[in-house]
This record gives C-alpha cells, sequence and structure tokens, in this order.
C-alpha cells in the first residue's frame, strides 16, 4: 500500500513536533491532521509542495509549511516537495517559467539579456521581468500542483485496487486448496 512507503521515507511525527524551531506553532503542530498519511491528505501535499515550488520567492518552504497548516495536510511532504525547485533546477524553471509568462502577458521577451549578480542589476531590470515570472510561474505551480494531486489520487486508487485483486487471488487459492479431495 502507498501508505507503507511514505511511512518509510517521511519523519517521525513524534520527533517533528519535538523541534524546538517548531515550538512558536504552540498546539497547532500537534494537530495529527498534518501527519496523516491517506490518499487526500498525501495528494494535497503534493499540491501545495509543488505550488510553491514554482513560485520564484524566498521562503518558498516557510509558504508551504503555512498551507499545509492552513489546509491541514501532510506537513513533512509538503514541505519535502518544495526540493523539487533547487539550485540546479531553478534557472530552467525559472526560465521556462518567464517564457510562459511573457506569452500569456504578450510581452515581448528580454532577449540577450546579460544577468549580473548585483542589486543594481535587479532593480533594473527586476520590473520588466518581475510580472512575467510570476504569472508563468502560478500558472505553471496551479497546473504542475494539479497533475501531481490527481496523479496521487489515481496511481493510490490503482494501488489499492492491485492489492484487493491480489487479496481476492489468495482467498480463492485458499478456497481450492480447501476444497480439495481428501
Amino acid at each position: 500500500m502507498p501508505r507503507k512507503l511514505f511511512r518509510r521515507l517521511l519523519p517521525d511525527p513524534h520527533k517533528i513536533t519535538q523541534y524546538k524551531a517548531l515550538q512558536w506553532l504552540g498546539p497547532a503542530i500537534n494537530d495529527p491532521n498534518l501527519f496523516h498519511i491517506n490518499r487526500n491528505s498525501v495528494s494535497e501535499s503534493f499540491f501545495i509542495g509543488i505550488f510553491c515550488a514554482f513560485l520564484p520567492l524566498p521562503g518558498q518552504t516557510f509558504i508551504a509549511g503555512l498551507l499545509a497548516l492552513w489546509f491541514r495536510t501532510n506537513l513533512p511532504l509538503a514541505v519535502a516537495l518544495i526540493w523539487i525547485s533547487n539550485p540546479v533546477t531553478i534557472p530552467p524553471m525559472f526560465y521556462l517559467t518567464y517564457l510562459l509568462g511573457t506569452w500569456v502577458l504578450g510581452e515581448p521577451g528580454a532577449s540577450h539579456v546579460a544577468v549580473e549578480l548585483s542589486w543594481d542589476w535587479m532593480m533594473a531590470q527586476g520590473a520588466a521581468i518581475w510580472a512575467p515570472l510570476l504569472v508563468g510561474s502560478l500558472i505553471t505551480g496551479l497546473v504542475g500542483g494539479a497533475c501531481a494531486y490527481f496523479l496521487i489520487l489515481g496511481l493510490w486508487r490503482w494501488k489499492v485496487i492491485k492489492n484487493w485483486e491480489y487479496r481476492k487471488q489468495i482467498r480463492k487459492r485458499k478456497l481450492a486448496l480447501n476444497n480439495l479431495p481428501k
């Protein structure tokens, strides 16, 4: 069952609730729904995690954690899925979301912009890049999150049906063995 896989991969809820860094959340961190592993909780966490991974904002992990608290879905899974956007994947992700944003907004894309890692460059070019990047990121996050949500629901259902069929075959074999002439 998928539940066993997620239980094996995710940290122990008791250990998470004992982190001193999370004590500011008070009794909210002790909500058992934040650690349930079921079809709905996991699929909602995938939506939140993937949506937040596409946000071009600092603090994606914090945002995913707050959304998981708000919607009372699996907190560790939503926070872990943020790492889809990591230092290796961020440049292509944000470039493609920027292109999508320019296409949706009907703006000409900035071609061959020399990127500088300076505050002055960010202030000068950030205004031109920000709107298409944000629009493209929101669209991609919503579509990617929705795809992940429905994919997890479908995979979970498929696995449950497969397990039912397996148990049904086992019962038939046992019944056939019991009905053999002695």
